[in-house]
């Protein structure tokens, strides 16, 4: 079932997905060679709790950690850890928080330094794809016609759309109904509504999309070990347009 939110609820999930997205633009600033992903991670846990937030991964399902960090050829849930990163380096961070009952989710990835104009590329592709999606989410609108628009612009740029991992609707639970693929048929599947709102995030390889996950049990990697982007907004449907909650202003 797909629940549709109030607007009392809507504001509530402004509340913690401006939180959500505040605390990722700091830690964009402190990406920089030499940082530990453990320093990232335990900067979003205090800054997240300064705002009365608590961070929603941590203890989700046994994960370790507040945020995720996923680096190069890790795809998500990359564990935080004492690795330092190395200037060329993609990082994508996945950051989620609980507030007032209500979760917000965001996700992006980051140079580390200068990149190659490949790695570039696929962080932009990845992006435009999120907010083309985006851009289908209206009233009326199927499904379908978010996940076929993401996978045809990654698709059309030769890169590829991760098939075992979704995007997911998002409220008092962290993850709901429904699932949102990154791939899909226009003009399928659920017909939007007003109240509705999706975390949805493309995640996208620039070489097959076939993952494994490491022995961690958490870790997902491209296959073929290529370089891998990850953006995530949560979103709400509105009569007139969709709004991204996971915003700074």
């Amino acid at each position: 079932m797909i629940v549709l939110k109030t607007p009392a609820e809507i504001e509530l999930l402004r509340v913690v997905n401006r939180a959500v997205a505040e605390v990722l633009k700091e830690l964009e600033s402190k990406i920089v060679p030499g940082i530990t992903s453990l320093e990232l991670d335990e900067l979003a846990e205090k800054l997240l709790r300064e705002k009365g937030c608590i961070p929603a991964f941590k203890g989700y399902r046994g994960y370790p950690k507040s945020i995720c960090t996923s680096i190069n050829e890790q795809v998500v849930h990359g564990i935080p850890s004492e690795r330092k990163l190395k200037e060329g380096d993609i990082v994508s961070i996945d950051i989620g928080a609980k507030c007032k009952d209500f979760y917000g989710d965001m996700a992006a990835t980051y140079p580390v330094g200068n990149i190659s104009g490949n790695a570039q590329r696929l962080l932009d592709v990845t992006k435009k794809s999120l907010y083309e999606g985006i851009a289908k989410a209206k009233v009326g609108n199927r499904l379908g016609d978010i996940s076929s628009t993401i996978q045809r612009t990654v698709e059309g740029e030769g890169f590829s759309v991760v098939r075992f991992f979704v995007g997911h609707g998002i409220g008092r639970e962290l993850h709901e109904m429904p699932q949102i693929p990154n791939f899909g048929i226009p003009g399928t599947g659920v017909r939007l509504k007003s109240g509705m709102v999706f975390a949805i995030e493309p995640m996208v390889n620039a070489g097959e999309s076939d993952v494994e996950i490491l022995e961690d049990g958490w870790t997902a990697v491209a296959k073929d070990k290529s370089l891998s982007a990850h953006f995530e907004h949560t979103i709400v449907i509105l009569e007139k347009e969709p709004e991204i909650l996971t915003k700074t202003n």
